[in-house]
């Protein structure tokens, strides 16, 4: 119980300044807060699965991929997808220099620049895109259509699972995630998205085309809640961190919501 109410006081302390940040601020206010919290986000992915590295080569990855958050966020700025990936570029450039420097020493090195890419792909590349979301017609609307489909859809899973749950959907990467939670998650996430279309949009049609958008979203964030939770379960941790009490670490509130981003920013670019 005490839990839970940890979980909705957090959220009710940052809802609002969530909310007057996406709607009230600059471009670069919203950038700089994707950036402080791809910074959190990728310092638990670190701290995950480079706990027993402390060698000076392991630091200086750690020091590059920080840098990257900053870079990839405020580059969106913007507001053209493909300096995401010429900045994506010059990191990996970086990164064979590094290892090309560093390999007769260090054999192992590509294990930690393959961990380093992995991380920067799967944190701050997928935020970056959140600010091009936001950077769209109507982009601060759509960033809080695409936060509540996520979060209705962590808030659906875990209660009906809690109530409903019989049947384990995946036990050997989290045993307390059932098929009637997903199942629980999925539907409350459409129904929360469909409103929100129908009341701050005024475009029956726009609302019917975003189903199917909420429902991939939806499953798009099940996929990341249980990737990380496969993380975890490799480094023998229950959560990534304590910075917002009941929801644990930042990796854990936003773990669906990284592989969610970039399913709606295809759905914004093709379909909507």
């Amino acid at each position: 119980m005490m839990q839970h109410f940890k979980r909705w006081l957090t959220a009710l302390i940052l809802i609002p300044f969530l909310l007057w940040v996406i709607i009230k601020g600059s471009i670069l206010l919203f950038a700089a807060l994707v950036s402080g919290v791809s910074i959190f986000a990728i310092f638990e992915y670190l701290d995950i699965i480079c706990a027993n590295d402390t060698d000076p080569v392991s630091q200086t990855t750690r020091i590059v991929s920080y840098v990257a958050c900053i870079v990839l966020v405020m580059g969106a700025c913007i507001g053209s997808w493909q300096i995401l990936f010429f900045i994506l570029a010059l990191d990996m450039m970086a990164l064979c220099v590094f290892v090309l420097a560093r390999f007769s020493t260090l054999p192992h090195i590509f294990d930690l620049v393959a961990r380093q890419v992995l991380g920067v792909v799967y944190i701050p590349l997928s935020l970056a895109t959140l600010v091009l979301i936001r950077n769209m017609a109507g982009g601060a609307l759509w960033v809080i259509w695409l936060l509540i489909v996520c979060f209705a859809n962590d808030t659906g899973a875990l209660y009906v699972g809690t109530f409903k749950g019989k049947h384990k959907l995946a036990p050997k990467i989290s045993p307390n995630k059932t098929i009637e939670g997903a199942v629980g998650g999925l539907v409350i996430s459409v129904t929360a998205g469909l409103v929100f279309n129908l009341i701050f949009f005024h475009d029956i049609l726009l609302a019917l085309i975003c189903i199917p958008c909420a429902l991939c979203v939806a499953v798009a964030g099940q996929v990341g809640d249980l990737f990380e939770s496969a993380m975890k379960r490799v480094g023998h941790i229950k959560d990534s961190g304590k910075i917002l009490p009941g929801h644990g670490g930042m990796l854990d509130r936003i773990d669906g919501l990284l592989l969610a981003i970039p399913v709606f920013y295809f759905f914004s670019v093709f379909v909507l």
